[in-house]
Order: structure tokens, then C-alpha cells, then sequence
């Protein structure tokens, strides 16, 4: 049998479909509690929140991360099964630089030039590149068992993909907590630390998506 034919057979088998639904499903629930869980233990919401719901900075960094577990999520629902098509929901993704871009423009424009390093460097940087990672852990391993009742055509794609919807679950509750609100400071740190997320699904997802 042709790999073509093989694709075509599993995208068209409908126990598979059921079954990544439903495993994508509970993966999403089981995330969020993971995620939730070790962030309340750990963490929990900064002082001021209360105040930061008032900032257009705060809730920015709430938005941003929100598009992109969202799109992210949509994407890796579709990239687990063989022949999906998948173009419109890899192109929303670029929604999220597009955001971040217009946003630091925005600060650009209304900070002095003399306070931009220190906007950008923060306080937190060291937090944001270690608290992201760890509390996308969770989210990680559950998107990965769930993916692989699929049957993902690039095994490291989709564990890419399953990192970017971790990391931004993780990255939407470590925003609640931290007190860096310049677009420029999110811009930088918490992109890196999406990117250690995604680049670790894209390792777990050659090991343990393969077929």
C-alpha cells in the first residue's frame, strides 16, 4: 500500500477521529487544571490585580496569550489527523506577531527613547524564562498522550504546534502574576520562553508522535 492511500485510509476513519477528539478534549481540561493547579501553589495573582484589570498594558498581555492558545489549540486539533487542512489556522497564527508588533509600535511611540531598555529588561526576566516553561509541563504531556491517538503527518511539527498551545496556557497565568506589563518586556521574554515550549513539543513530538 502506498503511504498516499495509507494517509487517506486513517484520515477517513472515523474510531480516529472520535478518539483525537475526545483525547484533545480532556487534554484541554486536564491542561488547564495542571497549569492552574501548580500556578495557584506557586505563584498566584499578582498583588494588584485588581488595579491591573484597569491597564490596557495588563490586558493586552491577557489577550496576546489567549489568541494564541486559542489558535494554537484549533491548529493542533486538525494537525493530528492525515490530510487535514490546516493552512487557514496556521495563517491566524500570524495574528499573534501582528498584535505583538502593533503594540510595541504603540509603546515605541509613547515612552521616551531613554526608557525603552529599561521597559524591555524588566524585573522579571529571569522569572518569565523559568515560571513559563514549568507550568507548560503539564499542559505539554497531556497534548502530547492526546496526539498521539492521531495520526500527525510530521510528528515534530505537531509537538511543535502542541508546545505553542502549552505555552500559551502557561503563559496566560504567568501574566496574571507578573508586574512586567510593557508590550516591549513581553515582546521579548515571554517569546523566548514560548519558543524553549515549543522547540521541547517539537523534540517530544519526533520521540513519541512517530508512526
Amino acid at each position: 500500500m502506498k503511504t498516499d492511500e495509507l494517509i487517506n485510509m486513517l484520515s477517513e476513519d472515523s474510531i480516529v477521529r472520535f478518539r483525537l477528539s475526545h483525547a484533545l478534549t480532556l487534554a484541554f481540561v486536564a491542561a488547564i487544571l495542571l497549569a492552574g493547579t501548580l500556578f495557584f501553589t506557586v505563584m498566584g495573582f499578582r498583588p494588584d490585580i485588581e488595579a491591573a484589570l484597569t491597564s490596557l498594558r495588563f490586558v493586552f498581555k491577557l489577550v496576546v496569550t489567549a489568541v494564541l492558545f486559542l489558535v494554537a489549540a484549533n491548529l493542533m486539533v486538525r494537525i493530528g489527523r492525515p490530510g487535514a487542512w490546516v493552512l487557514p489556522w496556521e495563517l491566524a497564527l500570524l495574528l499573534v506577531p501582528v498584535l505583538m508588533a502593533v503594540s510595541v509600535l504603540a509603546e515605541l511611540v509613547v515612552l521616551p527613547a531613554g526608557d525603552w531598555a529599561a521597559q524591555m529588561i524588566g524585573h522579571n526576566a529571569h522569572e518569565c524564562l523559568s515560571l513559563i516553561p514549568l507550568l507548560s509541563i503539564g499542559p505539554l504531556a497531556a497534548f502530547i498522550l492526546a496526539l498521539r491517538q492521531g495520526a500527525p503527518e510530521n510528528p515534530g511539527r505537531a509537538g511543535a504546534v502542541a508546545g505553542l498551545a502549552a505555552g500559551g496556557i502557561a503563559a496566560a497565568f504567568y501574566a496574571s502574576n507578573c508586574t512586567d506589563d510593557s508590550p516591549l518586556f513581553v515582546a521579548l521574554w515571554y517569546t523566548m520562553a514560548i519558543v524553549i515550549v515549543t522547540g521541547a513539543g517539537y523534540l517530544a513530538g519526533r520521540r513519541w508522535l512517530a508512526w
